[in-house]
């Protein structure tokens, strides 16, 4: 799918933002944003996703190897997020990246992971599609189970960083808003596995 840009006041503006501050402790302390999939940095390849998918701008949270990963991955048009408490967990970097949407315009963000590689451009426009006002709390499932991506619209936005803590991410705020959440099946074109182990490093390509 193109990328697409508002070309009207009704028409949404969907921001993308790819956590991708992990240290891959699992995996002997190799930065996920620099594995290697299909010959480049893996998060080139999640942000390509999310372009592809209906997010015009993508917000990268960096956070181990953040220079390493500024000189080696090619991440031209995106804006940058250095998180320096990101051995904090998820929700620092969730913090940081939503931060930084401040201001920007966006009516919702998408928030994307950047070591689950079976989640393609598909399952994105599929969540970007059900976005309905700033309100909106949308999530891909799996056989029903909720993953990611997540969108947020612009007004849960003060809430989801305010319970963001540690590794749960926006977890705790998805469960207590869980009857406003639509769920979007995405099991027939996406697998929501994660490169955590040196075992999971067999799935990149």
């Amino acid at each position: 799918m193109a990328e697409t840009t508002r070309t009207s006041p009704e028409e949404p503006f969907i921001a993308g933002l790819l956590l991708a501050a992990g240290g891959g402790r699992r995996l002997g302390g190799r930065p996920k944003a620099l594995l290697e999939h299909r010959g480049r940095p893996l998060v080139e390849h999640a942000v390509r996703v999310l372009r592809e998918g209906g997010c015009p701008v993508v917000h990268i949270v960096l956070g181990a190897a953040a220079g390493a990963v500024r000189e080696r991955a090619s991440l031209a048009g995106c804006v940058l997020v250095d998180n320096p408490d990101w051995e904090r967990g998820m929700g620092s970097s969730l913090r940081a990246g939503l931060a930084s949407l401040a201001g920007s315009g966006a009516d919702a963000v998408v928030v994307s992971l950047v070591d689950q590689p079976g989640i393609g451009a598909e399952a994105v426009a599929r969540v970007v599609g059900a976005y309905r006002s700033r309100e909106s709390l949308v999530a891909a499932a799996y056989d029903g189970k909720r993953g990611h991506p997540v969108l947020f619209g612009a007004d849960r936005w003060a809430g989801v960083m305010a319970s963001a803590e540690g590794d749960r991410g926006a977890r705790a705020y998805l469960k207590a808003h869980e009857a406003a959440v639509a769920l979007v099946e995405c099991g027939d074109v996406a697998e929501p596995y994660d490169i955590d182990t040196e075992a999971d490093l067999a799935r990149l390509e």
